[in-house]
């Protein structure tokens, strides 16, 4: 099958996938920032987004999305590595036209990838997971307020929650133009515009993250009694 015989067909799978998950993170990233001004709003989302039959529907096609994606960068990278063979030794310093985030894309989504593991433990395990099979006794799985504001109000959650979000913003930006380029926008003025709408789009998904985070920790964290970790 042309779409994971060939390396084009690989990358379009995997580019359609990375675009798939930015529509996921931009949602997620709305939802957070209900929590900024209305707990009760929140967890009203959290509470239709519970374990009904729609929400886990998204669940299993949000994890497979991610899963294509992981398996299909990893298959990419072990392609380009087989196909240079000894050349990738051969030059060390990284050329002014390629960016820094381009040949760390495996990195920075292994990085994105440990995060996911800690924020689904931290969050989905207690909330959709908890609803469904009972894993958290005494957590109220709709109540995703209280675990958000638990969360960020330790100082070191929300640094390496910021970490997280700056590591993800490097992966997005590049991926982003890459997806598009990958699928065909190869025009050099629409691929340069491609390349700073998807720039800003990210940059307002990350910083929207970490707005959720930082104002958490100053209005719990910092100014309440929180803050212990």
């Amino acid at each position: 099958m042309w779409l994971t015989n060939s390396s084009i067909g690989r990358k379009v799978v995997m580019s359609i996938s990375g675009l798939f998950l930015v529509l996921f993170l931009t949602f997620h990233m709305c939802m957070n920032i209900a929590l900024v001004f209305s707990e009760d709003a929140y967890n009203a989302v959290c509470k239709f987004l519970g374990a009904n039959w729609y929400a886990l529907v998204g669940t299993l096609v949000l994890a497979a999305g991610f899963l294509v994606h992981i398996i299909y960068a990893f298959w990419l990278t072990l392609q380009n590595l087989k196909a240079r063979g000894s050349d990738r030794y051969a030059v060390n310093v990284r050329p002014d036209t390629v960016e820094w985030s381009s040949q760390n894309m495996l990195v920075l989504g292994i990085i994105v990838i440990l995060f996911l593991v800690l924020h689904m433990a931290q969050f989905w395990f207690k909330m959709q997971l908890n609803e469904i099979a009972g894993v958290a006794p005494g957590i109220n799985p709709h109540d995703g307020a209280t675990l958000v504001i638990e969360v960020f109000s330790c100082p070191w959650m929300v640094l390496l929650y910021l970490v997280w979000f700056f590591a993800l913003w490097f992966h997005l930006t590049h991926g982003f133009w890459s997806a598009m380029q990958t699928i065909g926008i190869n025009n050099k003025i629409w691929f340069n515009r491609w390349k700073t709408i998807g720039n800003v789009f990210v940059t307002i998904i990350c910083l929207g993250f970490a707005f959720v985070a930082i104002a958490i920790y100053i209005k719990y964290g910092l100014m309440g009694a929180g803050g212990v970790c």
